[in-house]
């Protein structure tokens, strides 16, 4: 299905082909691979891991919205020495040779060493993507802040850039009015690379009961609408740094996906199309070489090379 023109080669990654489900909207790859084999993929992003379990928002925590949907999750999840013990171990055991990036979230700069520095020990794990936005926690304020803060920024990556021992990607919130300083700032502090992006904030109310269908108030949208959105805001970023990008935002084909590469990105993230096609990864990587025979594309690194160069 792939050939050597969809691999990827980034810091701390070696991918057969650039699609990875982004952090969130997979979990920890067991309830897709009921429905495909995970090493046509060619990364996994697992679901955010906190020091400790957190239960997450009250429900309801999902929305849908024109072209995509709301959801205020809260960073759900089993924590650091559940997903040490249990998932990762999984993941290694079933699937060896798929490399892992793991999404790491805090409520602290010590909090986000902590745990970059205990899953960066795991064999399966070859990069970090470290979660600095947090649209939809409660007290993750200040997530938020640190997202949207240069120096708050640097202070957080440049403590988990020294406690892991694989390379940094530092997610970046579209909820900024100049996102290219803290771009700046996650690359100033080690940052290996950067994801982008993560959710818009939105909300949606009930007619019947008018309030907010969301227990949260307020969620983070995603799918097919946030797209441009995305295009623009990576364009921007590749255009003043030189460190790779892991495209995402409404990416649900392959030439969505060929799009996010024109813009910058060296690589793709996948997240609320698995919601509405489980099959939403491998699809696009059937036919990526398909769309790429197409429009004259030979590599997607020849690809990625020929937009580096008219960037600059």
């Amino acid at each position: 299905m792939t050939t050597n023109r969809l691999q990827v080669s980034l810091p701390g990654l070696d991918l057969k082909n650039p699609i990875i489900p982004a952090s969130g909207c997979f979990g920890f790859g067991q309830e897709y691979a009921k429905y495909y084999d995970l090493d046509l993929l060619g990364s996994i992003m697992i679901k955010a891991t906190t020091l400790e379990a957190r239960f997450g928002n009250p429900t309801p925590r999902v929305a849908e919205t024109p072209a995509g949907m709301l959801n205020a999750i809260g960073l759900q999840n089993p924590g650091l020495e559940i997903v040490l013990a249990e998932k990762l171990p999984w993941l290694e055991r079933e699937y060896p040779n798929l490399p892992i990036i793991a999404n790491v979230a805090g409520f602290s700069k010590q909090e986000y060493a902590a745990v970059s520095s205990g899953i960066s020990k795991a064999a399966n794990v070859k990069a970090i993507e470290l979660n600095i936005s947090c649209p939809n926690v409660d007290h993750c304020n200040h997530g938020l802040l640190i997202g949207q803060d240069p120096d708050l920024a640097y202070d957080v990556v440049k403590a988990a850039v020294e406690a892991s021992d694989v390379p940094v990607y530092v997610k970046l919130t579209p909820s900024v009015t100049d996102i290219v300083t803290v771009a700046k700032a996650a690359e100033d502090a080690g940052a290996s690379g950067l994801t982008m992006i993560n959710t818009l904030v939105g909300m949606r109310f009930d007619l019947k009961t008018r309030k907010p269908i969301l227990a949260n108030g307020t969620g983070g949208m995603s799918g097919p609408a946030v797209f441009p959105v995305a295009l623009k805001l990576i364009r921007q970023v590749a255009q003043t740094t030189d460190l790779p990008i892991i495209g995402m935002g409404g990416v649900d084909s392959a030439e969505a996906a060929l799009e996010m590469y024109l813009a910058g990105a060296s690589a793709i993230g996948v997240g609320t199309a698995n919601f509405t096609n489980p099959y939403a990864c491998p699809d696009i990587i059937e036919n990526l070489p398909k769309v790429m025979d197409k429009y004259g594309i030979s590599s997607l690194e020849n690809l990625r090379k020929e937009v580096k160069a008219s960037l600059r």
